[in-house]
């Protein structure tokens, strides 16, 4: 493996204890191979120290430069450093879907007329440094708030309330600059009911039907509804994509994951989606059609980051054989039904879990230098899909499934699956069947297939290997008319799950 920067003085140590990990980890995201992987990140860090020299220098000036906290400020580096490796003809080593982003018009908004940048982006630029990195790392790098006090030398009995003071901030800010977007008449006449609804104080008010079916179709105001709603749920997609761009939800997913396995599960939050002790978080926005736009405004917000090549699949990487983890909020997702048979008469099932699922199987050693812990799998070398494998390759698979809906808005959800097996695997294929004609869009740590209601998730090279009594997961995002209930018929390789 190649080495890791070294860092020339203290500034540049600071900054790599605080943001290597997460800048590799978007790296990976955005390119086909572990070595391309590394490369991105080594060349984004240089740029993003340049950055923070310059920033300084003018600060010793008496010239305040508005600037991003460190690790949003390095993520956006590699997201311009992917730019010029597409430029400079390197596109070959960058993800395709990222490439195609590149290209289009979306990924102009970033350099482009400071007005029409994205709203996350400019807000959390206004405020002050120390004020965005407190709201970044609790929001999007889903660390505890006692972690985020003591990162940031804030006091930890106080630290809850800085942080509703800084959304508070972050929402005014938001604010006036949306009121300062060019916009159309018909958005410029939302505007202000639009801040009036979202206000705390209205909280359980019903949006008017007509804002609510203009947040459904307006992109802009969609993710000013996010913006301007921080204890909504909708705040750390509405920074990641805002901010980052594309992949942006793959990447806030994939810090989650990170967080759980290096620092453990958060405890259950309340119900009313208020933070609560190490900041966590309420997923499932319920209730008014307001709270169902905000939360499809984090959708709304990456479709518009990223097209999509309408495939289920994203298929295995080259280059050390990683999944290309596409963003599972960047694609359009399907809206006709399902058009496979649906099964008579599926047998009932129990509700999804209100609990997070945990990523605690065994890890094996990863193809590179990956920050984010994965959970740990396999895929199947038989060809169908619900086959068991042949007694002298793999032991039986006593196994449990969790099935927990994590977020869902008007027409479609996110999901996460988590088994555990009472077996090793060296290859794992988990498939089930939907109810009420859900298709997914897109899946990560594993790789998908639906037929019909019928859906099979297998293992990707990076997560095939599980300990007996370990635990893998995977995550998804799929479209719905109507109902969403639990799906029914768990196989792990062909043999029947317990839904836990």
């Amino acid at each position: 493996m190649p080495d890791r920067p070294s860092p020339k003085d203290a500034t540049e140590a600071a900054l790599f204890d605080e943001c290597w990990d997460a800048v590799l980890s978007y790296a990976d995201l955005c390119t086909a191979g572990s070595a391309a992987a590394h490369d991105l990140a080594m060349e984004a860090f240089a740029l993003g120290v340049r950055e923070v020299r310059a920033a300084d220098a003018g600060a010793s000036r008496g010239r305040r430069t508005p600037r991003l906290p460190a690790i949003p400020l390095m993520l956006t580096a590699v997201r311009t450093t992917a730019a010029a490796w597409e430029a400079e003809g390197l596109g070959h080593r960058l993800d395709p879907d990222l490439r195609l982003w590149l290209n289009s018009p979306q990924a102009a908004r970033y350099p482009g007329p400071p007005l029409h940048r994205p709203l996350a982006l400019r807000a959390l630029r206004d405020l002050q440094e120390a004020d965005a990195a407190l709201l970044w790392l609790t929001e999007v790098e889903a660390l505890p708030l006692v972690v985020v006090a003591r990162r940031l030398g804030l006091d930890p009995a106080a630290v809850s309330g800085e942080l509703d003071q800084v959304r508070a901030l972050f929402r005014d800010r938001c604010r006036r600059d949306h009121l300062d977007t060019p916009m159309d008449a018909e958005c410029r006449s939302y505007a202000r009911l639009l801040d009036a609804v979202t206000r705390p104080a209205a909280a359980a008010a019903e949006a008017p039907e007509d804002l609510s079916r203009h947040l459904a179709t307006c992109v802009g105001c969609a993710e000013a509804a996010a913006c301007l709603r921080p204890h909504g749920g909708a705040l750390p997609a509405a920074l990641a994509g805002g901010v980052i761009g594309w992949g942006g939800l793959a990447y806030l997913e994939r810090r989650r994951r990170a967080a759980e396995v290096r620092l453990g599960p958060r405890p259950p939050v309340a119900a009313s989606g208020e933070a609560g002790d190490g900041g966590g978080r309420a997923r499932v926005v319920r209730g008014s059609l307001l709270a169902a736009a905000v939360a499809l405004s984090a959708l709304a917000l990456t479709v518009s980051l990223m097209p999509f090549d309408g495939k289920a699949n994203d298929g295995a990487r080259g280059d050390g054989g990683r999944q290309s983890v596409a963003d599972p909020g960047v694609l359009p997702l399907p809206t006709g039904p399902s058009t496979g048979a649906t099964p008579a008469a599926p047998p009932s099932s129990p509700a999804p879990s209100a609990g997070r699922p945990t990523a605690t199987g065994t890890a094996s050693a990863p193809a590179h230098d990956n920050p984010d812990p994965e959970p740990q799998g396999t895929a199947s070398p038989t060809a169908g899909e619900d086959a068991p494998a042949p007694a002298s390759s793999e032991p039986a698979a006593a196994c449990r499934v969790r099935y927990q809906v994590v977020n869902e808005w008007a027409d479609g959800f996110q999901a996460t699956v988590t088994v555990t097996t009472a077996h090793p695997l060296d290859a794992w294929r988990v498939a089930w069947t939907f109810r009420d004609g859900q298709r997914v869009g897109q899946m990560w740590d594993a790789e998908a297939a639906q037929s019909g209601p019928r859906v099979t998730a297998t293992a990707t090279e990076y997560n095939r290997s599980v300990a007996a009594g370990g635990t893998f997961a995977f995550g998804f995002v799929a479209d719905r008319h109507g109902a969403n209930s639990t799906p029914y018929g768990f196989r792990l390789n062909g043999r029947d799950c317990a839904v836990a």
